[in-house]
């Protein structure tokens, strides 16, 4: 296929470089969802094979806070346009997303806060920050992300405390989300699991909009300050994890080797995992301005539109997922339809993929992505409409 026009001189290189990557290998982990494999595990294989997923919700979070950055300084009504866009994101989340993760329609059992929940909620809060100067934003994201591991001591006494008391839900969105288990809402209401509670994610995203703010600056200063906040978060998380100093509930046993080293908490995110991923990210930054050529013009292509290719990859990798059973079982396997990525039983006998299998069809999902995100891709370039800004 031949490669799609360059972008604009005025979008970053590096940051479309980024989100489309990032795009690509959440890919990996979505298919795995309907592989019956767990969420890494016994052999270094499927542990990477999680693992290296790790770095898609950070740097989608903090990317999104520099959008709306270089949104708000091309266009007027910033706030108003966050408050739109997170309350379109989370209704997407709780409806079209969810039936496409489960391809049925059982609300009344099962909701899931996923990731697109939380850019939602985190957008109607930043509507508010952005108010501020964007050094003071700054500064409140990164004591989020720093501080909110203070809490580790009392998690445990915290979500033993909750029970079914009316604040309990409050406490599950904002802070422990998953940790605490699902939220219920009446005897016979819907069960909410929260994948990813607000609490550090504004953090993510309100220095992801600070983090705008370096990206303007002359090139040569851009880069050394990107390397300098890159290479500083990843030594960080090498100091407090080989010592167990703080930023993780889940402390380090040598024993356990770079697997349980590098075994961080996603659901809430620790400190540790957010510098884990957010660190090595920056730090290529400078490096994926200069990369040029066909396979950074494919990989641009989903960056520049990351949440487009989110709502169609999720059915299509379900849809994949029916025909790899139907070829492999003879029949559609019942599981598939049940509460995915988190409410549903082990797989049953018989059906767990092999990773050979799992990567094929990953590559073969991407592959027939890519044609519908260049078109429009080259529609978001060639228009205005204000719809598009919402897709």
């Amino acid at each position: 296929m031949s490669a799609p026009p360059a972008p604009a001189a005025s979008r970053l290189a590096s940051i479309d470089l980024i989100r489309g990557a990032v795009m690509v290998l959440m890919a990996i982990d979505h298919v795995r969802v309907y592989s019956g494999l767990p969420a890494g595990g016994p052999t270094p294989g499927i542990f990477f094979t999680r693992w290296v997923t790790h770095f898609c919700a950070p740097a989608f979070l903090f990317l999104a806070g520099t959008s709306a950055f270089f949104y708000g300084r091309k266009h007027p009504g910033l706030s108003r346009f966050l408050l739109i866009r997170g309350a379109w994101l989370v209704l997407l989340e709780l409806t079209v997303l969810r039936v496409a993760w489960t391809f049925n329609f059982d609300f009344a059992t099962y909701e899931m806060a996923g990731v697109i929940w939380v850019i939602g909620w985190c957008m109607i809060l930043l509507a508010g920050l952005v108010k501020l100067p964007v050094t003071v934003v700054g500064a409140l994201g990164l004591a989020v992300m720093l501080g909110h591991n203070l809490m580790d001591p009392l998690m445990g006494p915290l979500v033993e405390a909750l029970g079914e008391r009316p604040s309990a839900w409050a406490w599950r969105i904002f802070y422990v989300g998953f940790y605490a288990g699902p939220i219920s809402f009446g005897e016979n209401g819907p069960s909410l699991i929260v994948l990813y509670s607000i609490v550090p994610w504004i953090g993510v995203m309100a220095a992801g909009y600070a983090f705008g703010r370096v990206l303007v600056l002359e090139p040569a200063r851009r880069n050394r300050i990107c390397l300098a906040l890159g290479l500083g978060a990843t030594a960080l998380f090498l100091i407090l994890r080989g010592f167990n100093l703080y930023g993780e509930l889940r402390p380090w046993d040598p024993a356990q080797g770079w697997l349980g080293f590098l075994n961080t908490t996603k659901y809430p995110a620790s400190l540790l995992f957010l510098l884990m991923t957010l660190g090595p990210t920056i730090a290529l930054v400078p490096a994926l301005e200069h990369w040029r050529g066909a396979v950074a013009r494919w990989i641009s292509v989903f960056g520049r539109v990351p949440f487009f290719y989110y709502v169609l990859h999720i059915p299509l990798i379900h849809l994949l997922a029916l025909i790899v059973s139907a070829v492999r079982l003879g029949h559609v396997s019942p599981w598939l339809v049940a509460h995915h990525p988190m409410g549903a039983p082990p797989p049953p006998d018989g059906y767990t993929w092999s990773l050979p299998l799992l990567y094929t069809v990953f590559v073969v999902a991407v592959v027939m992505l890519y044609p519908v995100c260049r078109w429009f891709a080259d529609l978001k370039a060639r228009r205005t409409d204000w719809w598009l800004r919402y897709l």
